[in-house]
């Protein structure tokens, strides 16, 4: 949901990308599922979450929290903040605003 980077980089908008595989994650090494990601994309001048996309396991049920974060503009760090419960199929989109945010991630 939201931009691209495709979109953004035709537009000439300044972004940050958080990318995290499931195959980093251990909820998804635990049950198999290690195909996919969670992506991140944040207007880097300011952090707002502008696009949130996603590929994989239980991605159906993951998405609402994302959906509510770019309801209220939430920025990268916000997601990053939340205490996600580990190990959960949530917790990528938690890695992936990490990787926007400061560039770095718990489990990679």
């Amino acid at each position: 949901m939201g931009k691209t980077e495709q979109e953004l980089k035709e537009a000439g908008v300044p972004y940050a990308v958080g990318k995290f595989p499931f195959s980093a994650s251990g909820r998804a090494r635990a049950a198999g599922e290690l195909e996919g990601f969670v992506k991140v994309i944040t207007h880097e001048p300011t952090d707002q979450v502008i696009g949130i996309h996603m590929i994989g396991p239980r991605t159906a049920e993951i998405i609402a929290e994302a959906v509510v974060a770019m309801e209220y503009q939430a920025a990268a760090e916000d997601i990053a903040r939340i205490c996600h419960a580990h190990p959960t199929f949530s917790e990528p989109l938690k890695e992936a605003a990490m990787l926007a945010w400061q560039g770095k991630a718990i489990h990679i």
